[in-house]
């Protein structure tokens, strides 16, 4: 009996002395000092503090009247002035409240376990289907890759959809903009493309839209089948700026994530537009001057430091293809600040067109005023003459749209156009498409190569 207490008395003197040899190695360890500083001044969603220094992109906590601490990010300084965003509801918060600088670094969580869930841009579940369980970490603003490096875009990829598959045909890696106004269809179009695209893992980022498209978005258009190899992150637009803003970057870094590891990721970002107007309304608040309609110029600079992050990765590696959705302000792409951009950095768009739209055509989409810039790299020479022929009847067609409806165009005025009048119905039915109905590359083609057989247009 005493040696089993001797035993016991022995081992409880290890255990402590385990113990205090960690505690006596973490008071030991250099800890940086970080001086708390003062809340001193708060316009819009702005803080300012002074009294403490932290790098742009660094998290500060600021006290409220509850005790409880509001997390902000450093988006600027001005001398000794911190310039604050909160990353939540500012509420409750008084004039020298005390604003400490933290360590959090700006990695995210990323992984497997995130498939099937719906997320903030936090990371915080919005699914009720309990806390994420991973360990995987990436970094927020992802790591650069060199353009030597990158793979090329050299195999088309299946979408589902005929018109986009016959005359747009996207590659695998390609990064195309759906430019739209609101209320024409482009919601319906990226959900067909969810549901039929061939990819291993597609990443959703819902950033600045309405709440309720988010609950419609994962049920109606995922679906529990698209659901079960899907991420979403949703910031709807009475988030933060700040947190919309995150949730772009959030959802590319999760589809980094997945191409590193040599999956096929498709990307759809609802909107683009939404990310440059956080961006815009952080950079206004903070002193910036407008440039562009009232963009900043860190928007533009912003734009292709989002967009070139996706594409494909290094040879081996996986892919991103990506559809950015662009709100092309009264319809007007041409003229858009941030459609005119998005199309310069984009490897091709799709414009959808509000008169189609109103028509019952769907998808609305105006091929005249659409390419597809990898196109010529991923399809035979075949196909491209069609897709050459298509859009040259279409043309002709469109020119003198107005004299045919109402009956003033004369049959043997121009050979270009009664052909193409010939062919109309033939192209016209070709564009429309049938929601729940996809149809695969090859199947596209050949509708395609049919559409434009010489009995058909005879028959017309």
């Amino acid at each position: 009996m005493n040696e089993r207490r001797e035993r016991l008395r022995a081992l409880r003197t290890t255990v402590w002395k385990t113990r205090l040899d960690q505690r006596l190695r973490q008071a030991l360890a250099p800890h940086p000092l970080r001086a708390s500083g003062t809340l001193r001044r708060v316009v819009g969603l702005t803080l300012e503090a002074v009294g403490c220094e932290a790098p742009l992109g660094g998290r500060c906590l600021v006290t409220d009247t509850a005790g409880s601490e509001l997390e902000t990010e450093v988006v600027g300084f001005s001398g000794e002035r911190l310039f604050l965003m909160p990353t939540g509801e500012l509420h409750g918060v008084l004039p020298n409240a005390r604003v400490v600088p933290t360590e959090s670094g700006s990695d995210v969580a990323v992984g497997d376990a995130l498939l099937g869930r719906v997320v903030d841009a936090a990371g915080r579940p919005l699914d009720g289907a309990g806390a994420l369980e991973t360990t995987a970490r990436a970094r927020l603003a992802g790591v650069p890759i060199n353009p030597m490096m990158r793979a090329p875009i050299d195999e088309p990829l299946d979408v589902g959809v005929r018109a986009i598959n016959a005359l747009l045909t996207v590659g695998r890696g390609q990064r195309l903009g759906l430019f739209a106004g609101s209320g024409v269809g482009k919601s319906t179009l990226l959900g067909m493309m969810t549901r039929y695209t061939e990819a291993d893992v597609i990443v959703v980022g819902l950033i600045g839209e309405r709440g309720r498209e988010v609950k419609e978005f994962v049920e109606q258009i995922l679906g529990p089948e698209g659901l079960r190899r899907a991420v979403v992150v949703a910031t709807p637009a009475d988030h933060p700026p700040l947190m919309r803003l995150r949730g772009a970057w959030y959802a590319t870094a999760i589809a980094e994530h997945f191409r590193d590891r040599g999956r096929k990721v498709l990307l759809l970002m609802d909107s683009l537009t939404r990310f440059a107007q956080a961006q815009r309304e952080i950079a206004l608040a903070i002193g910036e001057p407008p440039a562009t309609k009232g963009y900043p110029p860190s928007v533009f600079a912003r734009l292709p430091a989002l967009i070139e992050r996706a594409g494909n990765g290094v040879s081996g590696a996986g892919s991103i293809t990506a559809f950015y959705t662009v709100l092309t302000e009264g319809d007007d792409h041409r003229h858009d600040p941030i459609a005119d951009a998005a199309r310069a950095i984009l490897d091709g768009h799709i414009v959808l067109s509000r008169d189609l739209a109103e028509a019952g055509h769907f998808p609305a989409i105006d091929i005249e005023a659409s390419i597809s810039r990898v196109m010529p790299a991923v399809v035979s020479a075949s196909q491209l003459a069609l897709m050459r022929r298509f859009r040259q009847l279409y043309a002709a067609y469109s020119q003198q749209r107005d004299l045919i409806a109402v009956g003033a165009y004369q049959r043997g005025s121009d050979p270009r156009v009664d052909e193409a009048i010939a062919y109309w119905p033939r192209l016209a039915a070709f564009l429309q498409q049938d929601v729940h109905v996809p149809m695969p590359l090859a199947a596209a083609v050949g509708a395609l190569a049919t559409a434009l057989e010489p009995e058909a247009g005879g028959a017309a």
